[in-house]
Order: structure tokens, then sequence, then C-alpha cells
């Protein structure tokens, strides 16, 4: 059966502006990783100024998929981010692969946020220790419903949610200068470095750990559709979003190694409570748990809506079923929202933390590899598309980019053999079922 007129042209609902697409950036990037990162990133690098050097440096490249990222989401504002270009540049079944490694990489995050939500809450409340997973499908659930209604309803809880983690990570930032250090000297002391090969390789394994806390960066693109003038708000809320998480993480870094030696922060498996304990004293554990309970609350309502807006836009190319393109009164894809809940389900239910985190970095590598891959095809196959913002240094920084999301994949390949597998099936199955996918839907197979 074809695939009708009036599924291809269903439209989410255009009310979201600039605010918005910064607190979607800002919120589905910051989460517990900045609180944990800082100590694994001082484990490898034995200087402050070499340690903050490697934040920024690896800012300026999220700055730079940003740009890349920006011009193909002006251009193409449709709801599913990625795949819309991927199969405009390589055709319809690498679009259908890419749209489907997307969806799964994403439905996974919320299953990984609110098992950190589980972990948190029991430390706040030791009365719900070893219940961690029930805690975390009670605000899969909660979130669930409160993002059903409406578009307008998850915009406002996003906004609140984003605007609260900042301040409170400002007021650990605030805390910490205002502390007496645990050191004689100041911020930033001239250890000696010595550069050799080991030093090497322990910074590119930290810019790795650090990418990790910028995962999310991308989250303007699963909602351009529903921007009311993307033209001009897409670059703006990208590169705003972007420069607010970079001066964060460098002041929460900052914060952290003035208030510390390097030693002890090495030392702590969570180097900003350690932080906490010395800006804050006796409450410092009660702070920490409250930043990262709201840190990761942000990122758990932006995850609840990136999936489903994949899988509404999978739906509407007849690239799954046609209810899942179905929405309410309020612009929800409310079908799809339903699966992207059981989904979840599952993934807490049958993964560890760990498992859920790994799958997911693999992923996210082949996407992002493919997106900029798009830009430079589309830029030769189709250069008069209208294109309101262009990318920076146009193509070699996005040469650049795409190499780096290579290499990434090779390293997790490497490390991770499990994900890795994973992956391939994945891709192996992804063809008979795309054949029959498009059989039942009347999909063009054009672009083969």
């Amino acid at each position: 059966m074809a695939k009708t007129n009036k599924q291809s042209e269903v439209k989410l609902k255009k009310v979201l502006g600039i605010v918005f697409g910064v607190s979607i950036v800002v919120g589905s990037t910051i989460g517990a990783g900045i609180l944990r990162a800082p100590g694994s990133i001082a484990a490898l690098l034995p200087n402050k100024l070499l340690i903050l050097s490697c934040w920024l440096l690896t800012g300026m490249y999220i700055l730079l998929c940003a740009s890349s990222y920006a011009e193909l989401t002006a251009m193409m504002p449709k709801a599913g981010g990625a795949f819309n270009y991927i199969k405009k540049a390589f055709g319809t079944y690498i679009g259908f692969a890419a749209g489907w490694f997307d969806f799964i990489l994403n439905v996974s995050a919320p299953a990984f946020f609110c098992i950190v939500l589980g972990e948190y809450t029991s430390l706040l409340f030791p009365q719900l220790q070893g219940y961690d997973k029930a805690v975390g499908i009670g605000y899969l659930t909660a979130f669930t419903l409160l993002n059903l209604p409406g578009i307008k309803t998850s915009s406002a809880t996003q906004k609140i949610t984003s605007i609260l983690k900042v301040i409170l990570l400002l007021v650990l930032v605030a805390g910490c200068f205002l502390a007496k250090p645990q050191q004689s000297s100041g911020l930033l002391v001239p250890e000696t470095i010595v550069f050799n090969g080991a030093l090497i390789i322990a910074f590119f394994k930290a810019m790795q750990l650090i990418l990790g806390t910028y995962d999310g960066w991308m989250a303007v693109s699963f909602f351009a559709e529903e921007d009311e003038n993307p033209g001009k708000n897409i670059a703006r809320s990208y590169f705003i979003g972007a420069i607010t998480i970079i001066t964060l993480y460098l002041l929460i870094n900052g914060a952290i190694l003035y208030v510390l030696p390097l030693s002890s922060i090495a030392k702590a498996p969570l180097a900003a409570s350690a932080a906490a304990a010395v800006a804050f004293g006796s409450w410092s554990s009660v702070i920490i748990n409250i930043i990262a309970i709201f840190s990761v609350i942000s990122i758990l309502n932006a995850y609840m809506l990136i999936p489903s807006r994949i899988l509404f836009g999978l739906s509407r190319e007849g690239f799954f079923i046609k209810q899942g393109a179905l929405l309410n009164k309020g612009g929800t894809p409310y079908v799809s929202l339903l699966v992207c809940y059981v989904l979840t389900l599952v993934f807490i239910r049958y993964n560890t933390f760990e498992q859920i985190f790994s799958l997911a970095a693999v992923m996210l590598t082949v996407v992002t590899a493919f997106s900029f891959a798009s830009l430079l095809m589309l830029r030769k196959k189709e250069p008069d598309l209208h294109r309101p913002y262009k990318a920076w240094g146009y193509p070699y920084l996005t040469i650049l980019a795409l190499t780096v999301s290579l290499v990434l994949f090779v390293g997790f390949a490497i490390s991770d053999t499990r994900s890795f597998i994973f992956v391939v099936a994945l891709f192996l199955v992804s063809y008979p079922l795309y054949r029959l996918v498009t059989k039942i839907n009347g999909s063009p197979t054009k672009g083969l």
C-alpha cells in the first residue's frame, strides 16, 4: 500500500524559538558526566594548564562540528535530524539505516539517565537504596506523562530545568572560588611538563572522555521543524548553546582545580563532590546530589523528546508504521512517544549503565560521520539548495570533523568489541528490514 500524501504532509507545530533552542542544547548536553570526568582527566594529565587546554580544545572541536550541523539543519529543517540529510545525500537505504541507528542510540539514552537518577536519588534518600531501577522507571513514567500533552508543556519544562541546572552549577563554582583552597598556591601551578609519547596518548584519552561530556550538542537538529524561524534561529541556537557549555565546563574545571590539589582530584571518583566538601563542608554531599539530580532531570526531559521526533520523522518517510506520524492536539507525536517509553523500559530492565553508554558512543560516531559526509556530498550534488547558513572553513574544517569521527569509531571498535559487533549486526540486518518496510509502505527505493 502506497504511503498517502496526507501522511507525508503531516507537520509538527512551529512554536519553538531561540530560547528553547539554547535550552535544549544545554539541557541535553550537561549531565552527571561533568561531575565525574574531572577526576579521570586529572589522573591522565599532570598539569592544570594542560587539563584546561584539553577542555578548551575539545570545545573548539564541538564548535566546528556545530558549524557543519548548522548548515545542514537550516538547509533541511525537518523532524528527526541527521537521517534527513543523509537520505538526501546517499539515498533512501543509507538514510533508513542512519535513522534507525540514530533512533536506537537516542532511545537508549533515557535508560542511561534514569539509571543515574535512580542512583543519585538513592544517595539522597537512603531508604530507597536497592530500588535504583524502580526509581529510574518512576522518573521515566513521570516525564513521559509530562511530555504527552503537547510541545508547549515540554518546551516550558526544558527551559525551567535547564536554567535551574545552570544556576546550581554556578553555585558550585562560586562556592569553590570563595573557599580557601587546599593548596598553598593559586589556580595554575606551573608543573613541569615532559612531552613524550605517553603524554600525547594520555591527552587523546582525555579528549575522548571530554567528548562524552559534550554529547548532545546536536540536539537542535531534532526540533528544527518546530522552530518558528529556522533560518534565523538554528545557527544561533547551536553556537550560543555550545559557547554556554564550553564556558560552564571551563568554570567548573577551573573551580575544582582552584580548590583542590591535582593529586586529590586524580584520586577522587567524583571530583566535584570533593571540591564541594571544601566549599560547603557538611552540606556538600546533599548539594552535589541535588545538582546531579537536576542536571540529569534536565537531560532526561530533552531525551524524552528527541527519540520521539526521530521516530516521527522515520514514520512520515515510510520507514516505520504510519501511526508513528500521528499527532495529538498539542503537537506531540504520541504514538512515537509511547513506543519510546516501552523500548526505554526494556533498556533499563536488561542493561547496565556501562553497556548502554558504550553502545551509544559507538553508534554516535557512525551517525555523525555520515552527517559530515552528507554535507560534503550535498555541496557537490545540489549546490543550488537554499542555505541560510554556511559552515565555517568549508570544506577543510568539515573534513577535519569527519576524520575525527572516523578515528573515534576505530578507537571505540578496538576498545569495545561487544558494542562494535552489535553495530555491525544491526547494519547487516538493516537492508532486509529496509526492503520489507518499503515493500509494505510503498516508499521509493531510488538511490540504493
